[in-house]
């Protein structure tokens, strides 16, 4: 299979709290959907860039939903670019982890009736995890970078960009504040989905715990 291609088609200037930067707008040969870079500073020709790949999630992102880290990691993101005065955020429109907002709704559903996300998405005929990231490395490639510092938690993400051609020099966690709210979240992540997070389980997570128990015993 031919390895998807992307166009930049347009790039503009955008000021924000954390300083200027420029947002990229690519087209690509994959999907029909607006994949982004938001970067800052000169990347091109650059290594060691500190470098986000970051998934859409339209209710963390826009929204502050406190249901996952999402938005806080793309905030945390934007201030760690900016501090280094040279990085870029690479914007995918993966939402809900591939599997699209809609979707994403009904697994939040699901959630809400005890299951955890990778089993609401695997109850709703979708995969724990969809999403793909030759794009991000085709979008990296286009800007020029050499090589990233990534940051993330997702080991699937440095596999994933070396599986493209992009050298990770190094990966920087981004961990975000745990929470009644978002918790069992974090750590199905970790438990389930190899996330490298240091979060251990508290009485907030009983009630997960033991149903995610009977299920594995079921």
């Amino acid at each position: 299979m031919a390895k998807p291609t992307v166009t930049r088609m347009a790039r503009a200037r955008i000021p924000t709290e954390y300083g200027e930067f420029q947002l990229c707008y690519y087209g690509n040969t994959s999907d029909s959907k607006e994949h982004l870079a938001f970067y800052m500073g000169e990347v091109a020709g650059a290594e060691n860039v500190v470098a986000r790949i970051h998934s859409e999630c339209f209710t963390g992102d826009v929204l502050g939903s406190r249901r996952c880290d999402c938005g806080e990691q793309l905030d945390r993101s934007l201030q760690l670019i900016a501090g280094q005065g040279t990085g870029v955020l690479v914007y995918l429109r993966q939402e809900g982890r591939g599997i699209g907002l809609l979707e994403k709704l009904k697994a939040y559903n699901l959630q809400d009736q005890g299951y955890d996300t990778v089993d609401a998405n695997l109850l709703l005929g979708h995969g724990a995890d969809e999403r793909d990231y030759a794009l991000a490395a085709r979008i990296l490639e286009d800007l020029g970078v050499k090589s990233v510092r990534l940051l993330t938690n997702n080991p699937l993400k440095i596999s994933s960009l070396q599986a493209e051609g992009i050298r990770v020099d190094a990966r920087f966690p981004l961990e975000a504040g745990v929470h009644s709210d978002n918790e069992g979240y974090l750590l199905t992540k970790a438990r389930r989905m190899d996330h490298l997070l240091r979060i251990e389980p508290s009485e907030i997570s009983s009630k997960f715990n033991r149903l995610h128990d009977l299920e594995s015993a079921d």
